[in-house]
């Protein structure tokens, strides 16, 4: 539950921390008191939007906490696990900072977090029910979200929904496999020219550099074996002017000095090392000339096919190293338009699947929608006779859609309809009832929906809107009776509402130089009387609005 409420430098509220208990909570005060300035600052810390002009006149920021008391919520205290959020396994804090310039930050359990995770956790911890829910009656749609919270379908509706999804997509893709246009035929022609002429091309992986380097051999051939011959000759075959021989010869003379000189020991390592390496690069040489070779006929073959190369690189615009690539990536596209026949078959029985698996989920749901359908019209139909209706007949009408009208929503279109006299048929909301008995209708559910809520928290703005007297009596009790198993607050202008709360919180605005502060203030027994007697005679508190409000809260 909400255990406080601290808000700092928002609206005309400067600095308020309000704790908050069990039971029923009601909240009262003035008109323009700021009353809603709580809910406004409860629904910031669950993630709604949040408007710069909400800071304090004077003020850089406005900073806004939420604490919960989460042992009995198995839910938040699994999903701050599942996001590393955790903090004391008994509490959850949620913070919101908002700057002057518009800018917004969030956190759980003091660790900065995306607005996203705040509004998720929020729907485990508090449900607010607002002054103008009346009027989304009037729209269908969410005629189907509040049977759905009433009977629990979370699991069936999302499942319902990822397969539907599951399902467009599979079919969008095989639609797009099997169309058959000019434009993609064209394509495929293209694609199957250039493909074609690339494999007759046959490139394979270096070949190119090969060639390359074939070819400046084949065009030097004659150079390089006339030079080459020349540095045989010079190392290894002149038999007076090769390098060998005249190593050897030094090698003679140094031992001729016959000397043990340190130095001269080194000279002949040298000698010697050197000896060595003419000998390996003579061969080295020798191998390499072995292998060139005066070919008119290779030397023409490889020109050509390098032209060839060359040529099919400047029709794509590409350089000649790129041709591989090019060709996989066309090879890729033409495969991916000309799938086989297999394959689309393949495709269409995944396609028929998914859309079985969907429509058997969606057969459940709509079950499940039928049974809780029933069931709700009997609830709502009860609340309404307490408040005053005793002729309403309530239906959540559920109307099958044609096939092609399947949605991620399911097979059947929900609506509220209401019969307010005897004898008159049910129909739609908007048609038949008044202001005075929407509020009430709409009262009637979210006081059934709320029996059924696993939320431990709910607050009722000001839903007691357009009724009176008697009526807003049982109003009070209702959510008395919700306050015994979760905990309500109720923003409220009736006294009888306000005298039905286990505890009750006063509102009041005062003036302090030059601007205008909200305070909250719990109230005694005493203070209660004074507070109901003045909701119940206005301005001037009689001796018998006093007696009266002894009374309501006595009872």
């Amino acid at each position: 539950m909400l255990t406080q409420l601290t808000i700092r430098n928002f609206a005309i509220v400067s600095d308020l921390e309000v704790e908050l208990n069990r039971g029923m909570t009601v909240i009262s005060g003035e008109t323009g008191a700021g009353k809603s300035i709580m809910l406004d600052a409860l629904g910031l810390c669950l993630g709604d939007r949040a408007d710069s002009d909400s800071v304090n006149s004077g003020s850089e920021r406005a900073e806004l906490t939420a604490s919960f008391d989460i042992r009995t919520i198995p839910q938040a205290r699994l999903w701050l696990s599942e996001h590393d959020l955790e903090g004391d396994p008994q509490e959850c804090h949620l913070r919101r900072v908002i700057t002057r310039e518009g800018r917004s930050r969030s956190y759980i359990n003091g660790r900065p977090t995306p607005l996203a995770l705040l509004r998720e956790l929020g729907q485990y911890l508090v449900d607010i029910h607002g002054q103008h829910e009346h009027q989304r009656l009037l729209k269908k749609d969410h005629h189907r979200v509040l049977l759905d919270e009433f009977g629990n379908h979370t699991e069936l509706t999302e499942e319902a929904r990822r397969l539907y999804h599951k399902w467009r997509r599979q079919h969008a893709e095989l639609e797009q496999l099997t169309q058959v246009s000019d434009e993609r035929n064209a394509r495929i022609q293209l694609l199957s020219y250039q493909v074609e002429e690339l494999e007759q091309l046959a490139l394979t992986q270096g070949e190119l550099e090969q060639l390359e380097h074939e070819q400046q051999l084949l065009e030097n051939a004659g150079s390089l074996l006339s030079t080459g011959q020349q540095l045989l000759n010079i190392s290894h075959e002149d038999d007076s002017l090769n390098c060998q021989s005249m190593l050897h010869h030094c090698l003679q003379l140094l031992h001729q000095l016959g000397t043990e000189d340190s130095r001269l020991q080194q000279a002949n390592e040298m000698f010697n090392s050197a000896l060595i390496q003419v000998e390996e690069a003579g061969r080295e040489v020798r191998h390499f000339l072995e292998a060139v070779e005066i070919n008119p006929e290779r030397q023409q073959e490889v020109e050509e096919r390098l032209t060839a190369i060359y040529d099919v690189a400047r029709k794509h615009r590409l350089l000649p190293e790129q041709l591989i690539e090019f060709q996989q990536s066309l090879q890729q596209e033409l495969m991916g338009l000309t799938r086989s026949d297999n394959e689309i078959e393949l495709l269409a029985d995944e396609v028929e699947s998914a859309w079985q698996s969907y429509l058997k989920t969606a057969a459940e749901l709509s079950l499940a929608r039928q049974q809780q359908a029933e069931h709700l019209d009997r609830l709502v139909d009860a609340q309404l006779h307490a408040l005053g209706m005793p002729a309403a007949r309530f239906s959540a009408c559920l109307t099958p859609l044609d096939t092609e009208r399947y949605s991620a929503s399911g097979l059947e279109e929900v609506e509220f309809l209401i019969s307010t006299n005897e004898g008159q048929p049910a129909r739609a909301l908007a048609k038949v009832a008044s202001g005075g008995e929407l509020s009430r209708i709409s009262l009637a559910i979210q006081v059934v929906t709320a029996q059924t809520s696993s939320t431990p928290t709910l607050v009722f703005d000001e839903v007691d809107v357009g009724i009176g007297g008697a009526i807003a009596e049982v109003v009070g009790r209702m959510l008395r009776e919700l306050g015994e198993r979760v905990q309500v607050l109720c923003v409220t202008h009736q006294p009888q509402v306000a005298a039905q709360g286990h505890q009750h919180l006063f509102v009041s605005k005062k003036g302090q130089k030059g601007t205008s502060q909200t305070r909250v203030s719990r109230l005694s027994e005493a203070q209660r009387v004074e507070e109901v007697a003045r909701m119940l005679g206005g301005v001037d508190i009689t001796r018998t609005s006093m007696e009266h409000a002894r009374e309501m809260l006595s009872a």
